[in-house]
């Protein structure tokens, strides 16, 4: 990459902070409440990307329709607030990448689908040195990822065009949002992708396997 790099823009979940431990307690939890098999982690980790909605398809087996989709989201949902920060940690790498891009005076962000009301609380308690530039979170815009506008957002709060953006994140909802912002879009294989094969055909700019690959495109 031959142009300069103002701004790092994140997803969350899967790219930033491993989360997933946390969301395979609150799952299994609700499962051993209603009296269902338990799943691995191996199985639940892939499907945290696709939010509450994907955990419960998984865990129960029902879709959006069946009547008891929402209240199993919402006890879902409460499960996993009150165990936020049990196991969550930032992936190996990120805090020193987060330092390196500070000493280069290159701002970061978040752009994520999880809501103001996790996601807030969650930053809070990770204390990430230095702190993100913006948050944009899954219900601060009327929109959220496929859709391009939470990047615009983020780019509009930093003062930074986005061909000197980078956007890293680990769904293909990622990879869309960011071809369509105009970012430099690196999906992070380290992430929650269940298959990365089918992960190459989101036609993102960059793979990456490790969080320190990141530094090799600023």
């Amino acid at each position: 990459m031959n142009k300069s790099i103002d701004a790092v823009l994140f997803d969350l979940d899967g790219t930033l902070l491993d989360t997933a431990p946390d969301f395979v307690f609150a799952l299994n939890n609700l499962l051993s409440d209603k009296g269902k098999p338990t799943k691995e982690a191996s199985e639940i980790r892939p499907a945290v990307s696709k939010g509450s909605a994907g955990l419960i398809e998984l865990g129960f087996s029902i879709d959006q329709k069946h009547q008891s989709f929402e209240p199993l989201r919402n006890e879902l949902l409460d499960l996993y607030s009150s165990n936020l920060t049990r196991f969550t940690r930032p992936f190996l790498g990120i805090e020193d990448v987060l330092e390196q891009l500070a000493d280069k005076n290159i701002a970061w962000g978040i752009v994520t689908n999880k809501p103001a009301w996790l996601t807030l609380p969650l930053l809070e308690h990770m204390k990430l040195n230095p702190p993100p530039g913006i948050v944009v979170a899954g219900d601060t815009l009327t929109k959220s990822k496929p859709h391009p506008e939470p990047i615009f957002h983020a780019l509009e709060k930093l003062n930074v065009q986005s061909s000197h953006c980078l956007f890293i994140g680990d769904s293909e909802f990622d990879a869309q949002a960011g071809k369509k912002a105009g970012v430099t879009t690196i999906i992070a294989e380290y992430g929650y992708i269940s298959n990365k094969n089918d992960a190459r055909s989101w036609e993102a700019d960059i793979y990456i396997e490790d969080p320190m690959d990141i530094l090799r495109y600023v």
